[in-house]
């Protein structure tokens, strides 16, 4: 069997409802190298209680997993894209190392190919935030005032931005579960509002506040 090295990387805080838990990425991992072919000789574990730098020197077990894959001649393995950075540049140093990188989500994708799925999804977070800038311009342009005091009214706007601003995303895969769409949305490198994944439940209330635009009202 090939050789792995697993790579986990958790928040204290946000584990357990972000999906992006120790046993939930552990699971993935697992399931990918079985079905694989892989033999995870040593899992190694980064717990962060804030966002974490992209620094080697700031992710400790990330280097220690990656030398001690470089001494096996084996392969790291991680459950998502963004458990091993959101970086481009980070990430484009890492790709450029002598050993693989393996993401149980993009089961065929090589380094090559996960850098630009970084670039792709880098590029789509730009996007996604020029646009809700441009909802909530829209807002103010027609009189909604978008500060302080009324602080729910104001959460409710930008909600309501943020959900305009991946129309053109959600719309060509609406058909589909709330479950698929959510792991289409993670596949993509795109982060809910609060920057954590996309669950089932997250993605109803996004699908919600997509109104047909010719009804579309953003301080909904």
């Amino acid at each position: 069997m090939k050789t792995a090295i697993a790579y986990i990387r958790v928040s204290t805080q946000k584990q357990g409802r972000s999906g992006l838990g120790l046993e939930a990425q552990q699971a993935t991992v697992a399931r990918f190298a079985a079905a694989e072919g892989y033999k995870i000789v040593e899992t190694f574990v980064e717990v962060e209680t804030g966002k974490g730098g992209d620094a080697l020197e700031t992710r400790p077990q990330l280097a220690a997993a990656i030398a001690r894959a470089t001494k096996a001649k084996g392969t790291v393995i991680v459950a998502k894209l963004d458990r091993l950075t959101r970086d481009v540049h980070f990430g484009s140093g890492l790709m450029a190392r002598k050993i693989a990188f393996k993401v149980a989500e993009m089961p065929h994708a090589d380094n090559f190919q996960l850098h630009l799925f970084l670039a792709l999804a880098e590029q789509e977070r730009e996007m996604i935030s020029n646009r809700t800038k441009a909802a909530l311009a829209a807002c103010k342009a027609r009189g909604v005032k978008l500060g302080a005091p009324n602080a729910g009214q104001n959460k409710a706007q930008a909600a309501a931005a943020f959900a305009e601003s991946l129309r053109e995303v959600i719309e060509p895969v609406m058909c589909q579960s709330s479950r698929q769409i959510a792991a289409h949305l993670n596949a993509r490198g795109i982060a809910t509002a609060e920057g954590s994944s996309w669950q089932s439940a997250q993605v109803i209330r996004l699908i919600a506040r997509l109104q047909p635009k010719e009804r579309l009202d953003v301080a909904a």
